[in-house]
């Protein structure tokens, strides 16, 4: 008769616990949905509020949507802490480090934005958007051994990109590869005729 008792109350418990969970799900969905109309009609801070009702600070999902709307409220450090926050819940994830990327720049903290395309490059060594933006921070720091990696890998996965093709053979001309700069501003100006960058570049080699 004990036992029965007990497996009574865990079945009861269970099922509280179940419609709990049901009509925690039911509120979350009903807020992203309002928050996803607040969002296309342009009110932010609603959309934010719609959330934050709701808010569970160990929610990938909700952190995330927090992150990408207080950027779009141009509430740049409260996007950052949420980013933050949703990197923290799923390391992996490299859309949450893009999208903590957006306000990091705003910030010009480009120390945070490049340490997160290095993170995102440990996940997928061959993502465009680090390995091209990445390429951008170090060429513009003058690091141009390390530009070239990035923009050689970039180039390898994409032999006929201009933005690639084009860095690429600047960070050469800087590195005095001069036939390699050369080789690459000609497919530049295939890729992109008349292109004044690549036509500047190419007359700047001697």
């Amino acid at each position: 008769m004990e036992i029965l008792k007990r497996k009574l109350m865990i079945a009861a418990c269970f099922l509280v616990l179940q419609a709990g969970a049901q009509q925690h799900d039911a509120a979350s969905q009903r807020a992203f949905s309002e928050s996803y109309t607040q969002e296309y009609n342009k009110r932010y801070a609603d959309a934010i509020a719609a959330i934050s009702k709701v808010y569970d600070d160990d929610s990938y999902e909700m952190n995330l949507r927090l992150g990408w709307l207080h950027y779009m409220n141009k509430n740049y450090t409260q996007s950052q802490t949420f980013y933050q926050k949703a990197v923290s819940r799923k390391p992996y994830s490299i859309e949450a480090r893009l999208g903590l990327v957006k306000p990091l720049s705003i910030l010009e903290s480009w120390d945070k934005v490049l340490a997160q395309y290095e993170e995102i490059l440990k996940v997928d060594p061959q993502n465009t958007t680090a390995l091209y933006w990445g390429g951008v921070i170090y060429y513009q720091r003058k690091k141009y051994e390390t530009a070239a990696r990035y923009f050689e890998k970039l180039v390898n996965l994409y032999p006929f990109d201009y933005d690639a093709t084009h860095m690429l053979a600047w960070t050469y001309s800087f590195q005095g590869k001069t036939n390699d700069a050369r080789v690459l501003f000609r497919k530049a100006l295939l890729i992109r005729p008349g292109d004044a960058s690549a036509m500047e570049g190419l007359a700047s080699l001697k």
